[in-house]
């Protein structure tokens, strides 16, 4: 929408093409709201990975074979798909923060109910609608953090991506330790979702006016349906431009995808770890993707976040041929910390360069890329399971090196610059 007429206008700077912060908006306010969108990210993180620890409880107190089970697990993310449209519809008519508020309270609900199923049947339902709140979450809270970005005239979206792998982590490690310790999945689950909905309260109350609802949906210069002049921009050359920024996405999510899956199978089948120490592979991955998100607002904002994705995909490329070759477990680690701050930058930068699309508005094109990207790395673990099962895991983990490739190819369209559009 277009930004209020009460609102100063902001000159853009020369040389990243965002917007200037407002005079009015003091240091200590933009600290403030990045604080807060901080928290909307991380108590984001905390929620599904609460859950994860007691899927194998769940397994064993449903019944589940494992095909069963895949195919349970697999309405996560076919939930997520079929919310394609709902996230900018949803910012449009309430705003980038109730929708954050609103689907953080249903994502907690949804993670809480999926404990309580006496069957596979409710237990894929359950994990449908985790699925849609969470990519739902996902582009809200991206889009604010887009519009504190733009507006404090700093990079902070990768930082914001850092504090979700964060409160995954430390979520994670502390459902693990509860599920060991004999705890109540009901009923930690539950206290989960009520924590988290705390935490994104707070966040809103830490971001104050620093974003209005209202011009989140569109962005400074355009009111979300055409340019600068409100022209309408055709489908097709949203798409064209969209498609690469989606491809970087992809390349990024599918390193997270097979960390997820993979890390710890490829620690005991081919650098012979043992298998009550193969997490580490999974540690490496994400902490070091972490600790790149963290520093990547710095290299971004010094030499582009083109220039940082090309040397991210060769760091994936390098990470790949290390973890397909080899033979002991220090060589392995290493590369998987190099697929981990490889990819560090690409999700963040994509869903950045996606809220400056023309022709969509923010949320638009941040809705456009994120379900393109779900659509996109949703194959990958079993393209690498199927190649596996006929060439060996080797093989298999192959595709890394093609997806750090493929990232250098495109790394250059995330230099999408406000003043293009």
């Amino acid at each position: 929408m277009v930004e209020s007429a009460r609102s100063p206008t902001r000159a853009r700077d020369p040389r990243t093409g965002r917007a200037r912060p407002a005079r009015s908006e003091s240091r200590e306010g933009r600290v403030r709201a990045a604080a807060g969108v901080g928290l909307y990210f991380t108590g984001n993180g905390a929620v599904f990975a609460a859950l994860l620890p007691w899927y194998p409880l769940l397994v064993d107190r449903l019944g589940l074979s494992s095909w069963q089970f895949g195919f349970v697990v697999a309405c996560f993310a076919a939930g997520s798909l079929l919310s394609s449209a709902l996230p900018a519809a949803l910012i449009a008519r309430f705003g980038a923060h109730r929708v954050v508020i609103g689907g953080t309270v249903m994502l907690g609900a949804a993670a809480a109910a999926t404990v309580w199923s006496v069957n596979g049947v409710m237990m894929a339902s359950c994990l449908l609608l985790l699925g849609c709140c969470d990519a739902i979450v996902d582009v809200a809270q991206n889009v604010v953090g887009i519009s504190i970005q733009e507006r404090s005239g700093r990079t902070i979206l990768s930082s914001m991506h850092a504090l979700w792998s964060l409160g995954g982590l430390l979520s994670g490690a502390a459902a693990t330790a509860a599920a060991s310790s004999g705890a109540d999945m009901r009923v930690w689950l539950a206290l989960i979702g009520v924590a988290t909905v705390l935490i994104t309260i707070v966040g809103r109350c830490l971001i104050g006016g620093s974003a209005s609802p209202r011009r989140i949906a569109g962005s400074d210069a355009d009111d979300g349906r055409g340019g600068k002049d409100g022209a309408a921009r055709p489908k097709r050359a949203i798409m064209v431009a969209a498609l690469p920024l989606a491809i970087v996405a992809i390349c990024g999510a599918s390193v997270e995808d097979i960390a997820n899956n993979w890390a710890g199978l490829a620690a005991v089948e081919l650098a012979d770890v043992p298998a009550a120490s193969a997490g580490i592979a999974f540690s490496i991955v994400i902490g070091s993707q972490c600790l790149g998100r963290f520093s990547g607002d710095v290299l971004v904002a010094k030499f582009g976040a083109g220039r940082i994705a090309r040397l991210g995909g060769g760091l994936i490329a390098l990470g790949g041929v290390g973890v397909i070759a080899a033979p002991e477990p220090i060589l392995l680690l290493v590369s998987m910390g190099a697929l981990g701050f490889g990819s560090a930058t690409l999700v963040p930068g994509a869903l950045g360069a996606a809220g400056r699309l023309s022709g969509v508005g923010r949320a638009g094109g941040v809705t456009l890329v994120n379900w393109l990207m779900r659509v996109g790395y949703l194959g990958t673990s079993p393209l690498v399971g199927v190649v596996a099962t006929g060439a060996g895991l080797r093989w298999g983990l192959g595709i890394l090196v093609f997806i750090g490739i493929l990232t250098m190819v495109f790394a250059r369209r995330l230099d999408v610059r406000s003043d293009e559009r």
